[in-house]
């Protein structure tokens, strides 16, 4: 099964702030809830582990990431990961995302477009359903993501961007070290936002 997601998200921080955290894949993961990067194989290629619990249960998943691209003029990060858990459930995703300039001073927007394909016992939920989940993981991330941007000390980011912008483009800067506020995976919403959506397509299709 395979969706597709567009998102924006408004940051209240400036794009420099938002671009140092963006180009870092340790800094991005930390963000992501459960998520964590537990191994760097080298300047592009990552591995990691998400991890979901829902009461006493827990759930993980490993796989790889790769830095398809990195390009400092226009603020784009381009990744793909892949992972599968022990039960056979496989997914991958190609995430292509932007910081581009805010409609006011001091602002930014978080721009994400994202290829996802599930496979195996998650892909029976059907794309609508995993389009809502998909929303509620990426809320959170965002609302994390802006955290760590705010974090960054201002009078610095002129001093790292240019430092940024003399970098390899395969070897992306570690942002702050301010962290921003990271929270497991919620499996109770997740499974509640399921069950909403059953209902509601099961009465749908009844009227």
């Amino acid at each position: 099964m395979e969706v597709k997601l567009e998102k924006r998200y408004p940051l209240d921080v400036d794009a420099a702030r938002a671009w140092l955290v963006l180009r870092d894949v340790k800094a991005v993961a930390e963000c992501m809830p459960g998520a964590a990067i537990t191994e760097q194989v080298d300047a592009t290629h990552f591995k990691g582990s998400v991890k979901v619990k829902v009461g006493p249960a827990n759930a993980a998943f490993a796989g790889d990431i790769e830095v398809l691209g990195l390009d400092e003029k226009t603020h784009t990060l381009q990744l793909l990961g892949k992972g599968a858990d022990r039960g056979g459930s496989s997914a991958s995703m190609n995430l292509a995302a932007t910081v581009e300039p805010g409609d006011r001073a001091g602002s930014s927007v978080l721009v994400g477009v994202a290829e996802v394909i599930v496979n195996g016992k998650f892909a029976q939920f059907g794309g609508r359903l995993m389009v809502q989940v998909s929303d509620m993981l990426l809320a959170q991330f965002a609302d994390n993501f802006r955290a760590a941007a705010a974090a960054l000390p201002g009078p610095q980011v002129a001093v790292a961007s240019a430092a940024a912008e003399s970098a390899p483009v395969a070897a992306p800067a570690r942002a702050a070290s301010a962290p921003a506020k990271v929270n497991e995976i919620n499996g109770l919403a997740i499974m509640w936002t399921l069950i909403k959506g059953w209902f509601a397509g099961l009465f749908g299709k009844r009227a």
